[in-house]
């Protein structure tokens, strides 16, 4: 099974932005720090998920199970709905893209268990600010 751990960062709310993705797979690991420009930190959450499930699919990984220390994110795509409607294409746009797997797991993990793909994601943030100087 391919373990996924994501993280979305904000410098601000709305702020800078990035992803961080950090997957284990076969013995295996691949960092993704990926810059998402203006944005809440939980549209940069379901972002991440959305990158990660993307990056998943494209490596044609069967059976994924994804960690997240955001609750958030764990709860609205176990229930399938969040209250907050200004999420809802995110999360529509993220469970499309569940049944693209064989089997799909989220599990929530507490932060100090998802330190890699926070760093990851604020290592991103860092890099729009790069391309922003350039």
């Amino acid at each position: 099974m391919i373990e996924v751990y994501i993280d979305g960062a904000s410098a601000g709310n709305p702020g800078p932005s990035g992803a961080g993705v950090f997957i284990k797979a076969n013995g295996h690991v691949d960092r993704y720090s990926i810059p998402l420009g203006m944005m809440s930190n939980h549209e940069a959450e379901f972002y991440a998920l959305i990158k990660g499930l993307e990056i998943c699919f494209e490596k044609k990984y069967k059976i994924v199970s994804f960690r997240t220390d955001s609750a958030v994110v764990n709860r609205a795509v176990e229930k399938e709905y969040i209250k907050n409607k200004q999420f809802a294409p995110l999360l529509y746009q993220a469970l499309e893209l569940t049944k693209k797997f064989d089997l799909f797991f989220i599990k929530w993990v507490p932060s100090r268990e998802n330190k890699v793909a926070d760093e990851l994601a604020r290592m991103a943030i860092r890099k729009n600010e790069e391309e922003d100087i350039e």
